[in-house]
């Protein structure tokens, strides 16, 4: 005859788990919680896959549900919910590791437990209140197919104003300028700027889901973000920060993060992990719990980001300087790093906008570009790429900037080559007329691409001096590129 706990024994040797396994034969005597049998708990499970493990005491068992993304605070989000075997009663005060290899291997530790009541309980649903430190309210289990089922909360959200995490925040953007003049110091938090790209990344139920500047989804290529996710176990939030890698040096640098950018491929994403690891750097939140932080000013969105402690293998909170600018832009120059940004601290933030309130100051030059077209090389580079023809994007059109024949690595060629093939044109992309001796031979493309160089100054016929290749900006659009000054 079939016990209720023996899927429960038959899955765990008890001499291999530190889980509790009770012997083959009735059910223990006794209830939990002063002999009424409510008890729920709540365990947060970081086993191949984060879940937490929702128990209900019934018949003398732990009823369970394996809820991948946590019990939901609102009622507009529905959660899976997986049926699986029943626990024993010991169960609802485990917390330890469970083995690797052995069933549901990983570290377990209760998220939440307390008392509930039973309003309904069927095979078709299951209507419960909870009430407990962490999650109280009423909530409903029901079927959809074989082991899934359903988890809905009936409740209002627990805080009255209430919003789910956004699926789209576009992020504030900064002016290139001068450090705010010495009078005003005071009035600025001062961040030194990363040679990286800006990722959104939205956590919730421990997953995590990254989009580039122009929203393209790139989560496939940053798995580092996983661990942090998972890290903050049922928090709900959008950060704003910057994808970086380092170079020999420990410098953050956009050319060694150009073999990352863009890479989707699983196998090719391990390796590249395992060889040039990214790190991301937050310095803004702009959805908090159920909260939108967003009109609250830098100075208040910067405490609420410090006091989530944020630190990881892969993962920091950007440290930050109240006023002292011209000693942070000195020691940026000392480290070798791109520059600082300077953000008034009463500035609330502005998704998608550019605002004079954050400014960015450059220690280098550098500036976004469109590909319009291409110059074959000579020499030992006669079978690909010599330069690339660059412009930026003025009322009038695309006009040409110059163009850039250093920088490059072959590997950098030799995908330039294969993504500008498909790009070619017989005319030129360009609102103006190039130099003779530029447009000679050259192999126009539509102009869809977008690149970074590093170059020494503007000259009067508003052409880049100087340029060097940084690599491609997959998160930039060929329609947002304008000169800087």
């Amino acid at each position: 005859m079939t016990r209720p706990l023996d899927p429960y024994r038959a899955k765990r040797d008890p001499g291999r788990t530190p889980e509790p396994v009770p012997p083959p034969g009735p059910l223990p005597a006794g209830r939990l919680r002063n002999g009424r049998g409510d008890t729920f708990v709540i365990q947060e499970h970081h086993a191949t896959a984060l879940h937490w493990d929702f128990r209900l005491e019934r018949g003398g068992v732990l009823v369970s549900w394996a809820v991948p993304k946590g019990l939901p605070l609102d009622p507009r989000t529905n959660h899976l919910a997986v049926h699986t075997e029943d626990h024993p009663l010991s169960y609802a005060g485990f917390a330890g590791d469970i083995p690797a290899g052995e069933y549901g291997g990983g570290q377990v530790a209760i998220w939440d437990r307390g008392t509930y009541q039973t309003e309904k309980w069927t095979d078709r649903e299951v209507k419960v209140v909870l009430h407990g430190a962490r999650v109280s309210g009423r909530y409903v289990l029901f079927p959809i197919r074989g082991k899934n089922w359903m988890i809905h909360r009936m409740d209002p959200p627990p805080l009255p104003d209430w919003q789910p995490l956004p699926e789209l925040v576009r992020p504030m953007l900064a002016t290139a300028g001068a450090l705010p003049a010495e009078r005003d110091d005071e009035r600025y938090g001062f961040e030194l700027k990363w040679d990286g790209v800006r990722a959104m990344v939205y956590v919730q139920g421990g997953r995590a889901r990254a989009l580039s500047r122009n929203d393209r989804d790139v989560t496939a290529s940053y798995p580092e973000l996983r661990a942090m996710a998972a890290s903050l176990g049922t928090r709900q939030l959008v950060l704003d920060g910057e994808v970086v890698a380092l170079d020999e040096v420990g410098r953050p640098s956009f050319g060694v993060l150009q073999s990352r950018m863009h890479v989707t491929k699983p196998a090719d994403v391990r390796r590249l992990a395992a060889q040039v690891p990214v790190t991301f750097l937050a310095f803004d939140v702009v959805h908090l719990d159920g909260r939108d932080p967003t009109a609250l000013p830098y100075v208040e969105r910067r405490a609420l980001l410090d006091a989530l402690e944020l630190s990881g293998p892969a993962w920091q909170t950007t440290p930050w300087f109240r006023g002292g600018g011209r000693q942070v832009l000195a020691a940026s120059v000392q480290q070798g790093l791109e520059g600082i940004v300077a953000k008034r601290l009463d500035s609330p933030y502005q998704p998608g906008r550019r605002s004079e309130a954050w400014i960015k100051v450059k220690n280098l030059r550098t500036q976004e570009v469109v590909i319009g077209g291409w110059k074959p090389g000579q020499g030992r580079r006669a079978d690909t790429i010599g330069s690339l023809l660059l412009g930026v994007r003025t009322d009038d059109g695309l006009v040409y900037a110059g163009h850039v024949g250093t920088g490059f690595t072959d590997a950098a060629l030799r995908d330039l080559a294969d993504r500008l093939a498909p790009l070619r044109q017989r005319t030129s992309p360009f609102a103006d007329e190039l130099p003779r001796p530029d447009a000679r031979d050259a192999v126009w493309v539509a102009p869809s691409l977008v690149g970074e160089v590093e170059f020494g100054e503007w000259t009067r016929d508003r052409r880049l001096r100087h340029p060097s290749w940084r690599g491609l900006r997959s998160d930039k659009e060929p329609a947002e590129v304008r000169r800087e000054p």
